[in-house]
């Protein structure tokens, strides 16, 4: 059996980023949380559509993908991986897109 990395831990109190953005014509919130020293720790997203299927899978892919960063994940591997025919397709990709897209912003 092959052994996990432990989990980072984060602190009870944390800043918070929302985002609101459109995916596959489903309108979304999505909020991200990160470690002390910037890097994406969790993803949170929420759809206008409350208890539907759309929403539960973004959701679903968003707690895949905090327990992944807190493990030690790069989150460049984890848009790499999501990245289809050169483009964002799901919710969590094109959260991810966005967070990148401003984040190049604020550099320049």
């Amino acid at each position: 059996m092959t052994a996990f990395a432990t989990r980072e831990r984060l602190h009870n109190r944390r800043p918070h980023w929302l985002y609101r953005f459109e995916s596959g014509g489903q309108m979304y919130t999505g909020g991200i949380g990160r470690f002390e020293d910037g890097r994406i720790a969790e993803i949170f997203i929420n759809g206008a559509k409350v208890g539907s299927a759309a929403e539960a899978n973004a959701q679903d892919a968003a707690i895949v993908a905090s327990l992944a960063l807190q493990h030690g994940c790069p989150i460049e591997t984890i848009r790499h991986a999501l990245v289809r025919s050169g483009g964002a397709t799901g919710p969590l990709a094109t959260l991810l897109n966005e967070v990148e897209r401003q984040s190049e912003e604020g550099r320049s």
